[in-house]
């Protein structure tokens, strides 16, 4: 855990030096749209976490894979037609066959350099790679380790950032949370450095900013699932095997019923006491890394990296929101703001 934290600690390094730098040469306060920034670290932090030694193949992986998930997103607006619109001629899906297919080789090259140069400090990959042997063959071998991949680019990478992004557009245009996180923050981190598990764990309205900001933005829109058998009933409706049943996140996270009247509103007290005590009719509408067996097996790394990076910013700067933002949350894939997201920043004295 300490050496995740301190691997986060040096990711957000550079951020709080180039926002200063930029600050201070603006007379102390300046808009930046903070998304590249954000996805940068996340990047960073997903890139030597996953690929070690290989920490500038990482980064063109990520590249790639970002340019892939805007032209998937693109092809996602042909609703009902895209089992067969994918397999057309097109020049968007040409774009995006050959966008897959150079991940794929970036993906299997760090592989095959790992296997030749084992990086003690990358036992993620060093996983991914052995698990990729058991039973397979060699093609499914490699559909096994590039499949695993892209998933922690998503959970690991995007997923994270865009909680971030919108962590802070909903700070800033909530200054009160804003204040109270930032007094903890700074309570928490003054004469931490780094910060530990113990810091983390007193963060409780950070926290509580966090999970909000999950429910009202959860960055994957959609939740999946197959029927695997034939008895399978949701309620009056039989789904037969083979079915996917997709299921919009907000769809849950919104519901009146289950939230209250005021559930389209910022609120993190919601879960002053934590999930599980979250003011939720059912603890099933409260989904962000998914439920059950399938649950996402990064969202504690998520949730560390999230608390660092909050307290980190909070603790030097204020945000408030910049006149040039336009709230659209676009669906691409994550659920992120479609103009991007420019704040006004101040350093704090």
């Amino acid at each position: 855990m300490q050496g995740m934290i301190q691997l986060i600690e040096d990711a957000t390094g550079p951020v709080l030096e180039a926002w200063e730098c930029m600050i201070d040469d603006s007379g102390g306060c300046r808009e930046i749209v903070v998304d590249d920034y954000l996805r940068n670290l996340s990047a960073d932090v997903i890139a030597r976490a996953c690929f070690g030694s290989s920490f500038t193949k990482g980064e063109e992986i990520f590249c790639k894979l970002r340019q892939l998930q805007k032209a998937i997103a693109q092809q996602d607006a042909f609703v009902g037609l895209s089992a067969l619109w994918k397999y057309l001629p097109t020049k968007s899906n040409q774009e995006i066959r050959t966008l897959d297919e150079q991940v794929r080789l970036l993906i299997l090259e760090v592989a095959k350099e790992h296997r030749h140069h084992q990086d003690p400090h990358n036992g993620l990959l060093s996983a991914i790679i052995d698990g990729a042997q058991d039973g397979r063959s060699a093609a499914e071998a490699e559909d096994f380790i590039v499949g695993n991949c892209k998933t922690i680019y998503f959970g690991g990478h995007e997923s994270t950032a865009v909680t971030a992004i919108w962590c802070l557009m909903l700070l800033a245009t909530h200054p009160e949370w804003q204040e109270r996180a930032r007094a903890e923050a700074m309570e928490v981190c003054r004469g931490r450095t780094p910060l530990d598990g113990d810091a983390l764990c007193r963060l409780k309205i950070v926290t509580m900013v966090i999970q909000e900001t999950l429910r009202l933005y959860p960055p994957a829109s959609m939740m999946m699932r197959e029927a695997l058998t034939d008895d399978v009933r949701l309620g009056d409706v039989d789904v037969p095997r083979s079915t996917i049943v997709q299921v919009p996140r907000l769809m849950l996270h919104l519901d009146k019923d289950a939230w209250g009247a005021d559930a389209d509103e910022f609120r993190p007290e919601r879960f002053a006491n934590g999930v599980a005590a979250a003011a939720c009719r059912a603890a099933h509408m409260y989904v962000p890394f998914g439920h059950g067996p399938r649950t996402c097996i990064g969202q504690n790394l998520a949730m560390v990296e999230l608390k660092v990076v909050l307290a980190r910013l909070l603790s030097k700067f204020a945000f408030s929101p910049s006149p040039t933002y336009r709230h659209s949350p676009a669906f691409r894939l994550t659920i992120e703001p479609g103009f991007g997201l420019p704040l006004m920043v101040a350093r704090l004295p």
